[in-house]
């Protein structure tokens, strides 16, 4: 038998992913070729099934994991986006240009810009999470899903792209910082697993269409 695997997958494009906005918690729906990527992604994992199915609480992922053919998904909400608090709705051409320099979310994260109320962003409010919050939530996934895999049993998580690349590199032991290395295209799929007692990735950002 293969071994079970945790398979990622993130949600169709939003108008917001097209134009490189950072679409944290503001609830934004698919496109019309989101809705055929994510039915293309259904047809990607047709015949898998899986011991559990997540998926973030947020519409473009529940709606992906309706078209993708696992509406019944349950929502946890640990897989929700990075709250990005001050940036939301920027683009990372945007915020550099606002603080003069190359700005890298991963490196520098989202309290570099003011809220939009005026007021400085501070790590610890509800004002935008700090990655240290996200692979906190990224943790938590992981030993919820564990037992499940542990068990022999395959587990799918419908999310987003910086979340499912925090959980990557939780998943491969390594700093959160590293998911700054790992691009995940909308829908796309990602395998994760198991080999030689160690973590591994399987496959990475396989396209589905």
């Amino acid at each position: 038998m293969p071994e079970p695997q945790l398979v990622l997958l993130r949600h169709g494009e939003t108008e917001w992913s097209r134009t490189g906005q950072h679409t944290g918690t503001s609830d934004i729906p698919l496109t019309p070729h989101g809705e055929e990527q994510a039915r293309a992604a259904g047809a990607f994992l047709a015949g898998r099934s899986f011991a559990l199915a997540l998926r973030s609480p947020l519409l473009r992922a529940r709606r992906t994991a309706d078209l993708a053919g696992h509406p019944d998904a349950v929502a946890d909400p640990n897989l929700a986006e990075w709250d990005y608090g001050p940036v939301e709705g920027r683009t990372a051409d945007d915020v550099s240009r606002e603080i003069g320099r190359d700005w890298l979310i991963f490196r520098d994260g989202v309290h570099v810009v003011p809220r939009a109320d005026g007021a400085p962003g501070e790590p610890g409010t509800r004002h935008g999470e700090t990655l240290d919050d996200v692979a906190d939530r990224a943790r938590s996934v992981v030993r919820r899903v564990d037992p499940v895999l542990r068990d022999g049993g395959d587990v799918l998580l419908v999310a987003h792209g910086h979340l499912l690349r925090v959980l990557a590199a939780v998943w491969l032991e390594l700093g959160p910082a590293t998911a700054a290395r790992f691009e995940l295209g909308t829908a796309s799929i990602s395998l994760l697993g198991h080999g030689h007692g160690l973590r591994t990735v399987e496959g990475w950002n396989l396209p589905t269409a």
